[in-house]
């Protein structure tokens, strides 16, 4: 396998033999290191087409949205091989990609963005309209198939990255570059973790110096938008969560109260903490309850904006005259609002300055045949972020 990475752009390139984590049915009950709803196949990975990009994959992350299409709260196309929040190394360019070389350290980042729709022309590529088909449809953006088993049978990709595997083929547009020196398992964070909670926080949110703030759910994401908040200035940051070690958590990141969620008088306790409730709450936990409870929280003229994403069964209820007589605004955050290309830059400078510590929610290392036993410790709240680490070979 590794006799291709000295090939040119122009070199026919072989079909690539991996070993990636495989979800063959969705709506898996746990124990998953039991039941083992992913299985480490050998799998066939095509070369990289016109502007697609072959990536030796180093680090992935354990997100919840991979753990909520295991358990089918968020249903996608099997066999799909799963994994979207990684770092890794250019092994080889497909025609047309000019700006990205062998050799090079990348992101992936798991809503490509077209350049061309509405959402792109207006500077919101998270809501990039072909690549929302392609990833319902488990495809890469442009419709491809990259990966099948040996006699043929398509596996669909995973938000186009495909991630828990050795190496992966993608869209150019689902990779952003980054310095060779930052280490892979810290990279790996900024691709979704950091995007979405720092990015609600600043972008979605767009906190203002002193604000008062409730973060509720504190999970990799969560605990992202605590430090986004505390970057943005904010005055107070309120952390909620029904774990009590997530909210030492937080406070030990900065947070300048914790409360649990299964207080009766959590409402009223955030309330007497900011006179009245937060300028904005932010909901990382993906439940409906949460969500009301955030807008709970939420003072008159204030925002409430939301990044978890629940089933789409689930439905919320809430007091609909608010809106108009207390002038609130509710609004969703997905990938942080972010642009990625410019986001990730920005939030890796504040890592290296020490105002953005993501490598303090690293829970644990993992080879890829524990990944069921990774994803047991996150259905079970045990785990902020692990990340599979890959050998370099």
């Amino acid at each position: 396998t590794t006799e291709i990475y000295t090939l040119s752009l122009h070199d026919a390139l072989p079909i690539l033999k991996i070993r990636a984590a495989v979800l063959e049915t969705i709506g898996a009950p746990q124990p998953f290191d039991e039941n083992r709803p992913l299985t480490i196949e050998e799998l066939e990975l095509d070369p990289p087409g016109d502007h697609e990009v072959l990536v030796q994959i180093r680090a992935a992350g354990l997100c919840h949205s991979d753990l909520s299409v295991i358990d089918g709260n968020r249903p996608r196309p099997v066999p799909m091989a799963l994994g979207h929040e990684a770092a890794g190394v250019v092994k080889a360019v497909g025609a047309g990609v000019t700006d990205l070389s062998p050799g090079d350290h990348v992101v992936t980042v798991f809503v490509p963005s077209c350049g061309h729709c509405s959402p792109c022309a207006e500077g919101r590529p998270a809501l990039c309209e072909p690549a929302a088909v392609a990833n319902n449809a488990g495809t890469l953006v442009g419709g491809e198939h990259r990966l099948h088993r040996a006699d043929g049978t398509p596996v669909n990709h995973h938000l186009g990255v495909s991630a828990f595997a050795d190496h992966a083929v993608v869209s150019r547009h689902s990779l952003v570059r980054i310095d060779p020196d930052l280490p892979f398992h810290h990279a790996a964070l900024f691709g979704c973790a950091v995007l979405t909670g720092v990015g609600a926080a600043i972008n979605s949110a767009d906190i203002k110096a002193g604000q008062t703030v409730a973060v509720i759910g504190l999970g990799g994401v969560g605990l992202n938008s605590v430090l986004g908040a505390l970057v943005a200035g904010a005055g107070q940051v309120i952390a909620i969560d029904l774990d009590e070690d997530k909210l030492s958590m937080a406070k030990s990141l900065g947070a300048s109260a914790g409360i649990n969620a299964a207080d009766e008088d959590c409402v009223n306790q955030v309330k007497a903490l900011t006179n009245g409730g937060v300028d904005c709450a932010i909901e990382m936990a993906g439940s409906e309850k949460a969500l009301e409870l955030a807008y709970q929280v939420t003072r008159r003229g204030g925002t409430t904006v939301t990044g978890g994403l629940a089933h789409p069964d689930r439905k919320v209820s809430i007091q609909q005259v608010s809106l108009v007589a207390e002038e609130r605004t509710l609004k969703g955050s997905y990938v942080g609002s972010c642009v990625p290309v410019r986001d990730v830059a920005r939030y890796v400078s504040l890592f290296r300055q020490g105002r953005l510590p993501v490598d303090k929610l690293l829970s644990d290392t993992l080879t890829l045949d524990e990944i069921n036993e990774g994803f047991e410790r996150l259905a079970n709240g045990k785990a902020i972020r692990q990340v599979i680490l890959f050998d370099d070979h």
